[in-house]
């Protein structure tokens, strides 16, 4: 079944699943992560993240695998460091050293100090250090979250990283209520990356394509369509709050071609999830994946 997923989609999911709240032990998410892979909707899934704190139980794990597998290739994944800037350099070249580990991406959250423009420089030195390991790299750093209007010291920050062409991450939820975003700051955010022409991905929270109030939770979650939907208007000068908000499916990306939702995608790069068939089951269930051999990629709405 070749051919199902349409090229706006590909890679937009990264496979989060040892994270909170899904929480997968690492062994079976990398074998479902494989699977994932080799699946018909294959090309809708990105990287598999990883701290660099789980790096050699992963490193361990693929070994284990390639000694009973003879045609194993390595795992592409986007490594989340945890620590300073001064964790990057051994995270960074203990997975170029592990030849089952392909480094696509690696993710970093700014310290929340008091002169944040100057972490970002020492951010930008790090991987000026490390050039010949991150030549194809992949470097999203997270900003710490708005807390009302961006400060001059955030936009600062984000001035150093557009000089570096550094892109971004934001934390789109998380496990409790406080850690989700309101529209109006998810649509700052954009704007503020956009403004920089620098891409950016999303993290926590997006596991459904359109907003929703969770009914377990009462959490209003955004959606990774939203996401996409508010890039698109931010970028065509449009309100970007109000994509964010919008909780109709049908009139999310009205308007919007296929065309226009691959480049809306060269800003918007992927979000992470813990779960890969919760955005595979909406994107089916609101025609954008077909899973008969044959069918067309995509209903137009």
């Amino acid at each position: 079944m070749a051919g199902v997923i349409s090229p706006w989609l590909h890679g937009l999911v990264d496979d989060a699943a040892i994270f909170p709240p899904g929480n997968a032990p690492l062994d079976q998410a990398v074998a479902e992560h494989r699977e994932h892979r080799a699946a018909a909707y294959g090309d809708l899934v990105g990287s598999f993240v990883v701290s660099d704190v789980k790096l050699p139980d992963l490193i361990g794990i693929l070994d284990d695998r390639a000694d009973r597998l003879d045609d194993e290739a390595p795992l592409a994944v986007n490594l989340v460091v945890t620590g300073g800037v001064g964790a990057l350099e051994p995270a960074v070249r203990w997975a170029d050293r592990a030849p089952l580990v392909h480094l696509a991406g690696l993710e970093f959250a700014l310290r929340d100090e008091d002169d944040l423009a100057r972490n970002a420089q020492r951010l930008c030195s790090m991987v000026d250090t490390l050039e010949a390991e991150l030549a194809d790299v992949e470097v999203f750093v997270e900003p710490p979250r708005l807390a009302g209007a961006p400060t001059a010291g955030w936009l600062g920050a984000l001035d150093e990283l557009a000089m570096r062409e550094l892109p971004l991450k934001f934390r789109t939820g998380g496990v409790d209520a406080d850690a989700f975003p309101s529209a109006t700051e998810v649509a700052g955010s954009i704007s503020a990356a956009l403004d920089r022409e620098l891409p950016f991905k999303c993290t926590a929270g997006l596991h459904n394509a359109v907003r929703h109030t969770d009914p377990a939770t009462g959490f209003e979650h955004h959606g990774f369509l939203n996401v996409l939907a508010a890039t698109r208007a931010s970028l065509d000068g449009g309100d970007v709050v109000a994509a964010l908000e919008e909780t109709d499916a049908a009139a999310l990306l009205r308007g919007v071609d296929e065309d226009a939702r691959a480049r809306t995608r060269n800003w918007f790069r992927s979000f992470g999830s813990c779960s890969v068939l919760e955005p595979h089951h909406d994107l089916v269930e609101l025609g954008f994946i077909f899973e008969d051999e044959g069918a067309p990629h995509e209903h137009e709405r």
